[in-house]
């Protein structure tokens, strides 16, 4: 019979793995209202995303952005990327940025995308969100760990 304090931190894990998340929505608290891919990709054109950003299997004009921005937006990904990432970096990009050339994707120590938090409403982050997320493939759709 497994002691008192291995059943309880058996339990304990249970629980914890209960509250994940297996894909881009949270469990717990955050939810967008419903996206449409069509909005979402004139969105992402109306505030000029595709100026800086692909996004893979699209037909959007290449980024023209100088220096580039080396940051590829869809395609294939370890886990999935939460909603509640997607519009983290969108409306505040420079709370987690990217690995990747500092140079290419900062300003002294912010990000060189401008917050959109006061330029689009919330059915067109909602929309943009989207979009984006019908462009990434999840290779190994496991358990959501964080921000990824």
């Amino acid at each position: 019979m497994p002691s008192r304090s291995l059943r309880f931190a058996l339990a304990a894990i249970l629980l914890l793995a209960a509250g994940c998340a297996n894909g881009r929505r949270s469990p717990s608290g955050f939810r967008l209202p419903s996206g449409d891919t069509e909005r979402g990709k004139l969105a992402f054109v109306k505030n000029d995303c595709q100026t800086c950003h692909e996004v893979s299997g699209t037909d959007l004009p290449k980024p023209t952005a100088k220096p580039p921005v080396p940051v590829l937006l869809g395609g294939d990904i370890d886990i999935y990327k939460t909603d509640g990432y997607l519009v983290t970096s969108i409306i505040n990009p420079s709370h987690q940025i990217v690995r990747g050339p500092k140079e290419l994707l900062t300003v002294g120590f912010e990000s060189r995308m401008p917050s959109r938090a006061s330029d689009m409403t919330v059915q067109e982050l909602a929309d943009i969100v989207e979009f984006l997320q019908a462009h990434y493939v999840a290779r190994r759709p496991l358990m959501n760990s964080g921000y990824y």
